[in-house]
């Protein structure tokens, strides 16, 4: 049964090799085609680049032939390669560490990584790299061997996922995304508010909440700090928690220093499938480390993890409550089959700690400032009731979460906002680590009793049916954020079987065909998605070129960053229209705030309402009471100047990306907007259109959103 598996293997190998390569190869013809008129449409220098990619390309097909089926051919060149690399271990890990950077710095950080776009190309590339790492990091008489393959891959796909997440860094001033740059003037809002003129008691609304606020407002505790370093800091948010989160488990179970950073490696491949915001990744991080410690330290910490979790979002609050009691049940030693009294008083009182700590926690702090203040004689009764009544999460608030906005359950299956939908997608996500975990425990190399896989199954499944119901909310679905819960658990499960025999049979390789498949998988997956963003946005300036390259005459298609000439006439006719306009009439920016932040745009007094985010969460929820003070501003015309994204009147439906987002947008700020405001500047290379208010509005009433 081995024997025909691994043969089945091989002709399987052979023919997918072959379409990958083929494919690649037609992927460089199209680009080198067109370049010149020296043979058809090649040029002379492209057409020699072409021949020998082609030959390239048969080498390696070549070597894949005769490494499945006739590797005795291949002896002499593989003892010449193993006696090099083995007398010379520091040349070869040098060799090894360039043949992992080069590919992401290739991609990124030149002009080619907009060029050579193609699947194929970046999966033979990608391909290519593993096979080269593995092959120079290996040690001893075997060409390549099962854990620096496993090494290999982890380490190339960490590689590739560091670089994409780092993607954003640049000193580019104006938004990189619907909402980059406003979320951080968000961010700016808890330590930076002295750069709007704001003071410190000024309530100021801001959609974020003070988890995520304080992890992303550090960066402003550093005074004039520019744009370039805070996004420096945000690409790192979507690193380093990530990383403290397999720290925090392997400091404790995994004393071999090599597989401990591997481990720490996968932790950040797998949950950076998310993505997941940090202030969960950060309160995982202290649940997984307060695993196994002593209670007097473990029951106050996992409280404030709850209390922290919580302060973030509020659908997070008995998360770290279900993970430490899955740790302390499921990652139990078992004596006779069953769980010792000790381990059961541990995972309940942790249990509980962490659900106090995110739901009655946040309601007794304010008692205590109420009480203070009180005795102080500085608060009145009905201030007392407001405070308590808005403290924590309640039955009501949970409800109207839940209730306030459409639920569009068709964004769960394949759609135009989120290609493979949230449950194909989650499947492509988990299915690989989720066979080798049940394979472990179905055969026996992983022992659990009942209870323990109900501690595992249990908030895995609320875990799942709470994220699956946030990602169909309108204004989510577009990736698999909303699972935020369920990826950390199941990441959580992999370290307890890992600690309870996956580790022996992983490493010794002790495992079926199809489970290493499935297990190799498990690392591959996370790396396809960074593997296809790789790109630059830097290069303006060499749109000819690409025109050539690329057969794409539109610049739209480049998404690039224009040139610095360009985005400094944009910042001074900007400026220009600014101080005009505050002369007559308070200036709006609805978008673009992080203008404001960094200095781009000076001496304008700073309008905090109806920030571009708020507006469309309050649209989707068709909140007439807060539109109602908008509209009454945008009537009297009281803004003589909004800068804001274009505006523009379409309505689509859900074939199109967020079609129904789109849609809220138009009927509750475009089409008003725009009745009693006209354009007088649009920047499509920076997406800024400047508004003015129409010298002698419409007649707009049968525009506003009526209330209902």
């Amino acid at each position: 049964m081995k024997r025909s598996s691994i043969e089945f293997g091989k002709l399987i190998a052979l023919p997918i090799s072959a379409w990958v390569i083929v494919s690649a190869c037609v992927e460089f013809y199209n680009v080198a085609w067109g370049t010149g008129n020296a043979v058809g449409q090649f040029s002379p220098k492209w057409l020699a680049l072409f021949a020998l990619y082609v030959l390239l390309c048969a080498v390696v097909f070549a070597g894949t032939y005769f490494l499945i089926f006739r590797r005795e051919n291949f002896l002499l060149a593989s003892k010449r390669i193993i006696s090099f690399r083995n007398s010379q271990p520091f040349l070869s890990w040098l060799l090894a560490i360039v043949f992992l950077i080069f590919p992401a710095w290739f991609l990124q950080r030149t002009m080619w990584g907009i060029v050579f776009s193609g699947v194929y190309f970046r999966v033979l590339l990608w391909a290519l790299t593993v096979f080269i790492t593995s092959l120079l990091i290996t040690r001893g008489s075997a060409l390549i061997e099962w854990k620096p393959f496993l090494v290999a891959l982890i380490l190339v796909s960490s590689v590739f996922t560091v670089a994409v997440s780092l993607q954003g860094v640049t000193n580019y001033p104006f938004s990189l995304g619907w909402s980059e740059g406003n979320r951080i003037w968000d961010y700016s809002m808890f330590f930076g508010r002295s750069r709007y003129g704001l003071a410190d008691n000024q309530d100021v609304y801001v959609l974020l909440d003070k988890g995520r606020m304080l992890v992303g407002g550090l960066p402003f505790l550093i005074p004039n700090i520019n744009i370039e370093m805070v996004r420096l800091w945000i690409g790192l948010t979507l690193i380093i928690p990530y990383f403290l989160v397999g720290l925090a488990a392997y400091i404790v179970a995994e004393k071999n220093i090599r597989i401990w950073l591997l481990m720490i490696l996968w932790v950040f491949l797998f949950l950076r499938q998310g993505p997941i915001h940090s202030p969960l990744v950060l309160a995982a991080a202290l649940t997984v480390f307060l695993w196994r410690k002593p209670l007097w330290l473990a029951v106050p910490l996992i409280m404030y993890a709850g209390y922290f979790a919580q302060s973030s979002r509020f659908t997070w609050l008995f998360a770290p409550g279900l993970w430490i009691g899955m740790l302390e049940l499921a990652g139990a030693s078992l004596r006779d089959g069953k769980l010792e009294r000790a381990h059961w008083v541990r995972a309940i009182t942790l249990g509980l700690s962490g659900a106090f700590g995110g739901f009655l926690l946040p309601k007794l702090l304010p008692l205590l400032h109420i009480a203070t203040a009180s005795s102080a004689g500085s608060v009145s009764i009905t201030e007392m009731t407001e405070q308590v009544s808005g403290a924590g999460v309640t039955s009501d608030f949970v409800a109207y979460a839940v209730t306030d906005q459409p639920l569009l359950w068709y964004r769960l299956l394949p759609n135009s906002t989120y290609g493979t939908g949230i449950l194909l997608g989650l499947v492509i996500a988990v299915l690989p680590i989720a066979v080798f975990l049940v394979w472990l425990s179905l055969s026996k190399k992983w022992e659990l009793n009942i209870w323990q896989k109900l501690a595992i199954v249990g908030p895995l499944l609320a875990f799942l049916a709470v994220g699956l119901v946030a990602s169909t909310k309108i204004g989510g679905g577009g990736d698999l954020h909303n699972m935020d819960m369920f990826l950390i658990g199941m990441a959580f499960t992999a370290f307890i079987a890992w600690l309870n025999g996956g580790r022996d049979i992983v490493l010794k390789n002790e495992m079926p065909a199809w489970v290493r498949l499935f297990l190799v998988a498990a690392l591959i997956v996370p790396a396809f998605t960074p593997v296809l963003q790789l790109r630059s946005h830097d290069y303006g300036d060499e749109l000819k070129t690409l025109y050539v390259l690329t057969d794409r005459p539109d610049a739209k298609a480049f998404d690039m960053y224009p040139d610095s000439a360009t985005v400094n006439t944009v910042l001074m006719e900007i400026q220009e229209a600014v101080d005009e306009s505050k002369q007559t009439g308070d200036v709006l920016f609805m978008d673009q705030r992080q203008l404001l932040t960094f200095g781009y745009i000076r001496d304008v007094p700073f309008v905090p309402a109806y920030e571009k985010k708020i507006l469309m969460n309050e649209a989707l929820s068709t909140n007439y009471e807060y539109y109602s003070s908008f509209y009454r501003d945008i009537t009297s015309q009281r803004f003589s100047l909004i800068i804001t994204e274009p505006l523009r009147t379409p309505l689509k439906d859900s074939s199109y990306e967020f079609g129904e987002e789109n849609n809220a947008w138009v009927n509750w700020v475009s089409i008003p907007v725009l009745c009693y405001y006209r354009e007088i500047q649009t920047y499509k290379e920076v997406n800024v259109m400047l508004l003015v208010p129409k010298p002698v509005p419409d007649d707009c009433s049968e525009y506003i959103p009526p209330r209902d």
